[in-house]
């Protein structure tokens, strides 16, 4: 139990997503509040979800070869298999993508000549480089709309939206492997306490360094975010298809041996 936790945690943690989210987060207005609350909520997934598994089980394993173990057992693998299919998808698509153009590369867009007086282009010349007009960091079309939202949203808001963005699939894997869990070892509970606290380590670091270095912080943060936006799918892919994977043959060998 306790490697399959770990795993499935660090595959949660490298998750390039909630990454990505978390980063505009903590950039936005009251951004050390906003991390905090998506912290919170992130974490919160975690705890409702194991806090229901064990209630469930009782805190015990079911037997082994028993008709719940079997049950559970099946549900992993189908969980492997899952997340392998979304893996394969998901290189499938980006493949495809690619292959749009020659070489994956998009084409180049048509010169349509200076623009006309009166319709400037996204930035003045006059601006700084690296400087929009409004003088915050650039951020690319869809991260620059998001993070204007998070500008306006709520506290509350950025907790839901940590909720929102868990990587379910691989949460799933975690509960299924926590109905192993036997709560009368101390060593259970450490592992539970662990797995929570990897599945949430790289939201952690990123929102201490914005509390310690705020100005550094963000400026890093936001290219680490425009790296992850060009390795996304790569990333995402390798999680889906190790986890996924892992499971499916661990599940496999116990249900045949």
């Amino acid at each position: 139990m306790v490697l399959d936790l770990f795993l499935i945690a660090l595959a949660i943690t490298l998750n390039p997503i909630p990454m990505m989210a978390f980063v505009l987060v903590v950039a936005s207005a009251r951004g050390v509040l906003k991390g905090l609350a998506f912290i919170l909520g992130w974490l919160a997934c975690f705890v409702v979800v194991i806090a229901v598994v064990l209630a469930l089980t009782g805190g015990q394993p079911p037997p082994p070869r028993s008709p719940p173990s079997t049950a559970v057992l099946a549900l992993k693998l189908l969980i492997g298999v899952g997340l392998v299919l979304y893996g394969v998808r998901r290189h499938r698509r980006r493949r495809h993508a690619g292959d749009g153009t020659p070489g994956g590369a998009t084409e180049a867009a048509p010169d349509r000549g200076p623009d006309p007086p009166g319709q400037a282009g996204p930035s003045s010349p006059s601006d700084p480089p690296g400087r929009s007009s409004s003088g915050s960091p650039p951020r690319s079309g869809s991260g620059a709309s998001f993070g204007s939202r998070m500008d306006r949203g709520s506290v509350p808001a950025a907790a839901g939206l940590a909720m929102f963005l868990q990587p379910w699939g691989l949460v799933a894997a975690g509960a299924v492997t926590v109905v192993e869990a036997n709560v009368s070892h101390a060593s259970t509970w450490l592992a539970l306490f662990g797995f929570c606290l990897l599945s949430t380590a790289s939201l952690l670091a990123a929102e201490l360094y914005v509390v310690f270095s705020p100005t550094a912080a963000q400026r890093r943060l936001l290219a680490l975010r425009a790296w992850m936006e060009n390795h996304e799918q790569q990333a995402i892919v390798v999680g889906s298809l190790v986890i996924g994977l892992w499971l499916t043959g661990k599940s496999i060998y116990q249900l045949t041996s």
